[in-house]
């Protein structure tokens, strides 16, 4: 667990990434840091424009230091998103910035690939789809605002990997869950907010 005050320095560093690159196309150097700050984690950097997705890219595996996974997620959300054009700097005073820091991913292993749905809590867990080739991961603040239960969550996240919705029923799949800690702008540069989104047993 990471502080709200650490939360909020994640935020407004994402912001700062941001406009570094978009002013002067380098990367902001990485500040010092504590030791928490600097701990391999899994990120996400999410960017919404007046309500609408904007970009959302990220580390799913702790594979670098938190402080530079958030720095590199948030400006590769604002300018390497494939689903966007890359963003422009007259965007940035529009766009609200969304710090989601991830537990490591714990596979799900059921007898039968049916109980998957009994082992996804919604509101609690992120997850992450792989097979044959394809990954795809969903944040566990989306079926919250999609209004989805367990099966359409594994659903959507075959289909966000690229594969049929019904993936998951198959034998090989693999099905990760995990959770998050969440701080986000309520306006554009405004006050942040922090969620909890905690893995659950079972």
């Amino acid at each position: 667990m990471i502080s709200h005050k650490e939360g909020e320095f994640l935020v407004k560093l994402a912001r700062q990434a941001i406009e570094t690159y978009l002013l002067s196309g380098k990367k902001l150097p990485v500040p010092k840091v504590d030791a928490k700050l600097r701990e391999r984690r899994g990120v996400f950097v999410t960017l919404t424009k007046h309500g609408e997705l904007r970009g959302c890219i990220g580390h799913p595996s702790p594979t670098l230091p938190l402080v530079e996974a958030v720095m590199d997620a948030a400006v590769s959300s604002a300018v390497d998103d494939p689903r966007f054009s890359p963003m422009m700097l007259d965007e940035l005073s529009d766009t609200q910035i969304e710090v989601s820091v991830l537990t490591p991913p714990e596979l799900v292993e059921v007898k039968n690939p049916c109980d998957y749905p009994k082992h996804i809590e919604i509101g609690r867990h992120g997850l992450i789809v792989e097979y044959a080739g394809h990954a795809g991961l969903l944040l566990p603040q989306v079926p919250i605002e999609w209004g989805w239960d367990a099966e359409e969550f594994l659903s959507q996240t075959c289909m966000k990997a690229g594969l049929m919705p019904d993936c998951w029923l198959r034998e090989g799949v693999r099905i990760s869950r995990f959770s998050a800690q969440i701080f986000s702008e309520k306006g554009p540069s405004g006050p942040i907010e922090e969620r909890i989104l905690r893995q659950s047993k079972g």
